[in-house]
């Protein structure tokens, strides 16, 4: 485990980053994806959303800046801008699909709206050399990237050249080199451009002049730093509790958070009828044995199943146990003389899933138990340090802090449970019947070798019953679907193109040794159009 460096007094969580790069929010759903690239090239980095990106600059004076998309169009009256302080500063710029327009039309370029956009896998042709490809493309050179526009920069701003066409965008790429001005209307920083990463990486490294040494140690100390400044540390610190799931991001935040401030934090394990096989005494052992962290379990499987009885909604769901969680753990609170904060393992894919990571204009998918279900009048603030990070990053975390590889490579298990992976009615029963199925499908994954090239594998219980026949006797009984993806941030995800030999054997334990199942499907759906968990 690397040494922690402890900052010294007066310190501010950006002032342990010497290298830095701003990214200004439009509202993308995939904004975080430009963090995670620059992150990738050792540079720290932060989101800002476009009406507070002025304070951020003042705050970070950062290195360069990046412009995301958005779901605006540059030609509305209201169309977010860029503070045009940020033209000014001398630092260099990389305008990304929206980022790009709207860079153009601040500085005297046009921008036209088209009916008919350009959008998915596309080709662009490199007319020139650019400080900004250097190294990775060449004047004469195709590359495939992938676009998602219907505006598009129809007249250059003074200063600018072409530097890339495709099909759809006769400026794809534009640059001023002498302002270090760059606009790209594709969309490097996801995995279907095949060259984004190294692209961002050469923004950051190459056009912005940083070294690029940030690493996970540096955001471990920034954390518990940030921590110890909220909370306060020592007898006049606040308290927190910590809802601890089991699953691997919010024991991260509680380590994390433990070492930040000591036994000031007590976690709190819902025991909620809603778990995996054995959750609970896993969680009890790594807790009160390994790491010797203040732990308080909750016998609460009546009080969930009581108000899930009857309920059908998956969003109704999901407000409820997000509210019942704060109740109990408001509750715990008062019976340990109070507490200041409430810790969560909150992870960038549920935010931007409930609501804009920066309070900006992306659009709602849907709301996540830690998040969208909080009540209004909560008694606690949050306290969520890894809410900026997608699961490899927690996972590379967690090996900062020294957590054992098979821990940390744990699939995904969602905060609400197995009430997400029940459509329908949640019940004892059916809980105890997808326990059975789910551990029986987890435990053929692991013999097969295939766990750790699996993001996140389950069974579902649907709200459907087949005919079936069993020996010589017709059954009646439900239906269980399996799903398992491959993904890098969760935010995108393919199916797992098992064999028809491992589905087959399977299907045939789980009706063998689950009373109440007599039907095995697959889900072969990707992400999107479907969301990785079914509800």
């Amino acid at each position: 485990m690397t040494e922690l460096l402890v900052p010294e007094a007066g310190f501010t969580p950006e002032a342990l980053h010497s290298e830095s790069i701003l990214i200004v929010d439009f509202g993308s759903q995939v904004t975080q994806l430009i963090a995670r690239r620059v992150r990738e090239a050792g540079v720290y980095s932060e989101i800002a959303p476009f009406n507070s990106a002025a304070e951020a600059f003042e705050r970070m004076q950062p290195d360069g800046i990046i412009l995301s998309g958005g779901p605006s169009s540059v030609n509305d009256e209201d169309a977010p801008l860029v503070p045009d302080a940020f033209y000014q500063a001398g630092v260099p710029i990389l305008g990304i699909c929206y980022g790009q327009q709207v860079m153009a039309k601040q500085l005297g370029g046009e921008i036209t709206s088209h009916e008919m956009g350009e959008f998915g896998r596309a080709f662009v042709d490199i007319e020139t050399t650019s400080t900004l490809f250097e190294g990775v493309w060449s004047k004469g050179e195709r590359h495939q990237v992938w676009m998602s526009h219907g505006d598009k920069v129809t007249s250059l701003a003074p200063g600018f050249t072409t530097v890339g066409t495709s099909d759809g965008a006769p400026f794809a790429i534009t640059a001023d080199e002498e302002r270090r001005f760059y606009g790209i209307q594709f969309h490097p920083e996801v995995v279907h451009t095949p060259d984004g990463a190294k692209l961002i990486g050469n923004f950051a490294r190459h056009v912005c002049g940083l070294t690029g040494d940030w690493s996970m140690a540096e955001y471990r100390a920034t954390k518990i730093a940030e921590i110890r400044e909220q909370v306060g540390v020592g007898p006049d610190g606040g308290k927190v509790i910590c809802g601890l799931s089991g699953g691997v991001d919010s024991s991260v935040a509680a380590i994390l958070i433990h070492e930040a401030i000591g036994d000031q934090l007590t976690c709190v394990f819902v025991d909620h009828g809603l778990l995996r096989l054995n959750e609970r005494e896993q969680v009890e052992t790594l807790f009160r044995e390994h790491y010797h962290i203040p732990l308080v379990v909750v016998e609460a499987e009546d009080r969930f199943m009581a108000g899930l009885a009857g309920q059908t909604d998956p969003e109704k769901k999901r407000k409820f146990i997000g509210g019942e969680f704060i109740a109990v753990f408001e509750e715990e609170a008062a019976k340990l003389g109070g507490a200041d904060f409430l810790a969560q393992g909150t992870l960038y894919p549920d935010v931007i899933e409930s609501v804009s990571f920066t309070g900006g204009p992306s659009v709602t998918i849907k709301s996540h138990h830690n998040v969208g279900g909080l009540p209004e009048r909560m008694n606690m603030a949050l306290v969520e340090p890894l809410r900026e990070l997608f699961k490899d990053e927690v996972r590379d975390l967690g090996r900062e802090l020294g957590l054992d590889d098979k821990f940390v490579g744990r699939h995904p298990f969602p905060g609400p449970g197995l009430a997400i992976r029940i459509p329908g009615e949640v019940t004892k029963e059916r809980c105890d019947i997808l326990r059975k199925a789910d551990a029986i499908y987890l435990d053929e994954i692991r013999n097969a070798g295939l766990y750790d090239a699996i993001w996140q594998a389950f069974a579902v219980l649907l709200p459907v019953k087949t005919v079936g026949v069993m020996g010589d006797a017709r059954t009646y009984d439900s239906v269980c679907a399996l799903r398992a993806v491959t993904s890098t941030d969760g935010m995108t995800a393919d199916i797992f193109p098992f064999d028809a030999s491992f589905l087959t054997g399977c299907a045939t334990r789980i009706v063998n040794e689950v009373k109440g199942i007599n039907r095995v499907v697959y889900d072969y759906t990707s992400k999107p159009p479907g969301t990785i968990e079914w509800e």
